[in-house]
């Protein structure tokens, strides 16, 4: 400040023909005795007396401060009174841009409703999701620090632990915040506090040596002096900042080497300084054993090292700033000439200054823009950096990133940083690791949304980002792969012919059609011998062709379903067996009434005529075609593709349509297989060389057992072998019938033609007679 305004005393450009003067007060970090040294500038007197100007000619034209927010909030409502211009270089609490309180407060300083932004983009860099905050315990700076904190939320970064920290705290109360500290996962702790906060809790700190933690300033502490504590530098090396970028002040760096107590032997800071520096005492001073004194020799370059220099602290610019945006409004109302606004020296009016000095827009000697906005903030751009105390005693801050704009882009710069917590790198802040893709967040019960399990997506989900929120669905005739990261097309299951099993059933129906008419070719070249013509050799021919119709019908369950194939399937299925076990039930009724009607001329022997039994598999099967007509005009069987029942697998298979009209087919099928048994096993005893009875009794007690043992099997099954079930039933139904009527016919065909004969015919006949 003294630089600032000797410089501008020395311009001819600036105030000609005035001279600028100050007064310092030290606030102590007190609001009291901040307040009390604005009561004595505004009373112009060693004593504050509120609302009194004991000056008659008053030549206060503003006040520069002060540094801590809580300070300046108490000044500002004091000089918002009189619209006293009041600039502060360090309190950037966001409540001060309010002007209906504050009307007459501005501040060189960025205010803290920006500094959220660019943490958030800090750690958003840096994939820093966990932290923990402390804050002042007061008003102000738990304000700011609760905007801050609802910022950093909605970008996404859970707050770990949120902690307030006092200069009244006691050392107990440190300890359990810094055992909170200890315990967290937190890496990162975002310090929102001012210095008489802070020195206490970072002595305590220190002293527990408290490790493994990455610290971040606020920018109310970023560049205060709390650096320049030796017993601290083990700790806050290499924290973490803002601040606005460092423009050097031409001559500065001279004017700071140049200064002398002898220079200024009114300044009571000075001498101090001085012994503190160079660690001597003025003669004058109290003896000491072992003193040095000061020679008055000592050279301010040799400070260079401690940070005496003007690359040192920021708050140099943020001064300058205040003390040059002041006399530009100084110099801009006393120039003008026409405005209501313009006054003189001889008629200072600190309002009119105010106006002024919100509106000034030029550039200082480091070619920095002084510019205010409506809320009197400073219009400018912060910079990250990162403090560094090196083994040589030399400390500074470098700049290692900035924002791009318009774009807000995080860029780098090639300077090293020092990270604090003794990580050689960007160390990781999380709560919970990211979830690979394939899985999903699943929120951890009471805790942030940072907090969360990572659970594998579900059979027919997948996703393909990582920390993905939910798992999305594949398509229809996809399926998530192994990882659950991408989807794959779905294989498609049905019971074709190339594979072993479908290969198989082909080949055993293809093979078991050709042996009923194999047996039929033999029992029409011996169609005149009495084992053809026993129990009705049509019936013979029309059974064998039922069974060559059941063979066959397998053949259409193999293969790719379309709806065409799922109602033939059905259709003939039925059709085939319903005729092929009433020609069964034809030949069991021809024998029970060959058997009751002995007496040549009885009436009743008309039932023994082929065309009843005919008339009865006509009737019989025409039954099941009525069945099946209605199935298929109410609700046919159609192609059916099940993308649920097995994971990565579309069952393409035919839906019953009707299950009442299956039933009914098949139901109606184990009414006439049940009769045909009963009759038949109600018969078995009967005399006679070519008694069919007992071979369709057991026939049929195959037949039943089959199709009751299908019942739960398919219904176990899915897919193809549900498909194989079926198929199985039928060749093994269709085989146990051929096996069990016509083999033992075809033995006495041509391996026993002896039996064949027709007299062992007449004398069973006259044996029953």
């Amino acid at each position: 400040m003294v630089f600032a305004i000797n410089e501008i005393n020395e311009n001819p450009e600036l105030l000609p023909n005035i001279t600028l003067g100050f007064r310092i007060y030290d606030s102590c970090f007190n609001e009291m005795q901040a307040v009390n040294g604005a009561l004595q500038i505004l009373s112009g007197s060693e004593r504050a007396i509120p609302n009194y100007m004991c000056e008659e000619k008053a030549k206060v034209v503003g006040l520069i401060g002060d540094h801590q927010s809580s300070n300046s909030v108490a000044v500002a409502r004091i000089l918002g009174l009189y619209r006293f211009p009041q600039i502060s270089f360090g309190s950037a609490l966001a409540y001060l841009s309010d002007k209906i309180s504050f009307p007459s407060f501005l501040r060189t300083v960025i205010s803290d409703k920006i500094q959220p932004f660019y943490f958030n983009i800090l750690m958003i860099h840096f994939n820093w999701t966990w932290i923990g905050i402390l804050a002042a315990d007061n008003d102000f700076d738990l304000y700011d620090s609760e905007l801050l904190r609802k910022d950093i939320e909605a970008a996404g970064i859970c707050v770990a632990f949120f902690m307030r920290i006092s200069a009244q705290h006691t050392r107990d109360q440190t300890l359990s915040i810094l055992q909170v500290i200890k315990k967290s996962t937190a890496t990162v702790v975002l310090l929102y506090c001012s210095m008489p906060e802070l020195i206490p809790f970072m002595k305590v700190a220190t002293e527990e040596n408290v490790t493994g933690k990455v610290w971040i300033a606020s920018g109310s502490w970023s560049n205060s002096p709390i650096f320049s504590y030796r017993e601290f530098w083990g700790t806050l090396n290499g924290t973490i900042g803002l601040n606005l970028p460092l423009k050097l002040i031409p001559g500065f760096g001279e004017f700071i080497y140049s200064i002398h107590p002898c220079l200024y032997p009114n300044d009571i800071f000075m001498k101090p300084f001085w012994e503190t520096s160079f660690g001597c005492l003025w003669l004058n001073g109290t003896p000491v054993n072992g003193s040095i004194y000061c020679t008055g020799q000592e050279n301010p370059k040799t400070l260079e090292q401690q940070g005496y220099h003007d690359k040192g602290s920021a708050y140099a610019n943020l001064i300058y700033n205040a003390v040059y945006a002041l006399t530009h409004g100084i110099n801009n109302m006393i120039s003008c000439k026409s405005e209501p606004l313009c006054s003189t020296l001889n008629r200072l009016e600190q309002w009119k200054i105010l106006q002024h000095v919100k509106r000034v827009r030029v550039k200082n000697s480091a070619g920095q823009d002084l510019i205010f906005d409506e809320n009197g903030d400073q219009i400018s751009y912060l910079e990250y950096v990162n403090w560094q105390a090196l083994p040589n005693g030399e400390t500074k801050f470098v700049n290692f990133a900035k924002l791009e704009y318009p774009a807000n882009y995080f860029v780098r710069s090639n300077n090293t940083i020092f990270w604090s917590g003794g990580y050689t790198e960007a160390p990781i802040s999380i709560c919970s690791e990211s979830c690979p893709p394939g899985y999903r967040k699943a929120p951890q019960k009471g805790q942030p949304v940072c907090c969360f399990d990572c659970i594998l997506c579900s059979e027919d989900e997948f996703s393909n980002e990582t920390d993905s929120t939910s798992c999305m669905k594949c398509p229809e005739d996809m399926w998530a792969n192994q990882k659950h990261n991408d989807c794959c097309l779905r294989i498609l299951e049905f019971l074709f012919f190339k594979e072993p099993l479908g290969g198989t059933l082909a080949t055993i129906s293809v093979l078991g059609s050709l042996l009923p008419l194999g047996i039929l070719s033999i029992f029409i070249r011996n169609s005149e011998t009495s084992v053809v013509k026993a129990n009705n050799r049509n019936l013979s021919y029309l059974l064998l062709l039922s069974l060559f119709c059941c063979y066959l019908c397998a053949l259409m369950f193999i293969g790719r379903p379309i709806t065409i194939t799922c109602i033939l399937r059905q259709f003939i299925f039925g059709i085939s067996f319903v005729m092929c076990i009433s020609c069964v039930l034809g030949k069991t009724m021809m024998v029970v009434i060959a058997f009751n009607l002995t007496q040549p001329r009885n009436s009743r022997r008309m039932w023994l005529n082929s065309g009843v039994t005919n008339t009865l598999v006509l009737v019989c099967t025409a039954i099941q075609v009525i069945i099946c007509a209605g199935w298929l005009a109410h609700s046919p069987p159609f192609e059916y593709q099940d993308n649920k029942s097995k994971m990565g697998t579309i069952i393409v298979e035919c839906n019953k349509g009707s299950l009442t009209g299956y039933s009914c087919t098949m139901g109606y099928m184990g009414f006439l297989a049940t009769l045909c048994f009963v009759v038949a096993y109600l018969a078995r005893k009967l005399p006679g060389s070519f008694n069919e009875a007992k071979l369709i009794t057991f026939s049929m007690l195959i037949f039943g057992a089959v199709w009751i043992s299908f019942i739960p099997a398919y219904l176990s099954t899915t897919g193809k072998y549900m498909v194989a079930v079926e198929v199985f039933a039928i060749l093994s139904s269709s085989s146990g019938l051929v096996a069990c009527i016509f083999l033992p016919k075809v033995y006495i065909i041509i391996l026993n033609p002896k039996m064949n004969k027709r007299n062992k015919t007449i004398i069973i006949q006259k044996r029953l007679k």
